[in-house]
């Protein structure tokens, strides 16, 4: 089946539960068996290409040790069907990136949080769970068919020292590494005036041209789906684009600053 007729509610639910299978150190063959459906059927549920019934997502978690959270994770789904997807000012943003086609990120203090890397999300979070919860988003990244993802930094996110030396050191190696991969686009924004650039944000697009932007504030965010919300967020992050520097010097400029700031 198309990737564009995947339904991204549905992927996100299949996402899930192959995290707990990997985790349980089980292969398809085997999870089939122990939950009495054949290795095919648990390809189409863990790519979203199809959605089970609440009875084969009970023998799943009790076959995964899941503790209700698959059962949850269904009961979730279901609810999502029922409902118009992403109220025009509320979402759940994390669903939305985990299934996008298309992530767009600018970031005015911090390194974007799927390219943080562990020791330096540490820092920030300061708390376990919350870095593993972080670390856990990043699968994303290495999905069979991982999202098209354009990121754009402000300079000084370069030079703001987080952690130590060694932290942002390995921080910037994994971003130059990052640079590399074909679905990957980073860009560095001089430190200048940009028109309706007020703060951090993000846009995750899914294959069924759905969209849905997260600003940050100064005590948590906002997720909207509004259309002139949306207007707004695209056109300034096409503005960004434009005044940024481009791939190649960006690479340059990220290697720069670990030899002559970070060694």
């Amino acid at each position: 089946m198309p990737r564009s007729k995947i339904d991204p509610v549905l992927l996100n639910f299949g996402l899930g539960v192959k995290r707990f299978r990997l985790s349980a150190n089980l292969n398809q063959e085997e999870l089939g068996k122990l939950t009495n459906v054949s290795r095919s059927y648990v390809t189409l549920v863990e790519t979203g290409r199809t959605r089970c019934r609440r009875d084969y997502a009970e023998r799943l978690d009790e076959a995964l040790h899941a503790s209700g959270e698959i059962i949850r994770a269904w009961d979730d789904l279901l609810q999502e069907f029922k409902a118009a997807r992403y109220p025009a000012s509320f979402g759940n943003f994390p669903r939305a990136e985990d299934a996008a086609s298309m992530l767009r990120s600018y970031e005015d203090r911090l390194v974007y949080g799927l390219f943080q890397t562990e020791a330096y999300a540490t820092v920030l979070l300061q708390d376990e769970s919350k870095v593993r919860a972080r670390m856990m988003r990043q699968e994303v990244l290495s999905r069979d068919v991982p999202p098209a993802i354009h990121s754009v930094m402000d300079e000084a996110v370069l030079y703001r020292e987080v952690g130590n030396k060694q932290t942002m050191r390995e921080q910037l190696e994994y971003l130059y590494e990052l640079s590399h991969r074909p679905n990957i686009t980073i860009q560095v924004l001089p430190v200048i005036y940009v028109r309706n650039l007020w703060a951090a944000f993000s846009v995750a697009s899914q294959a069924d041209q759905k969209e849905l932007g997260y600003t940050e504030k100064a005590y948590g965010g906002e997720t909207s789906s509004a259309p002139d919300d949306l207007a707004l967020l695209n056109e300034t992050f096409a503005r960004l684009q434009a005044e940024a520097s481009n791939i190649r010097e960006t690479r340059s400029l990220i290697r720069k600053v670990i030899d002559e700031r970070w060694t």
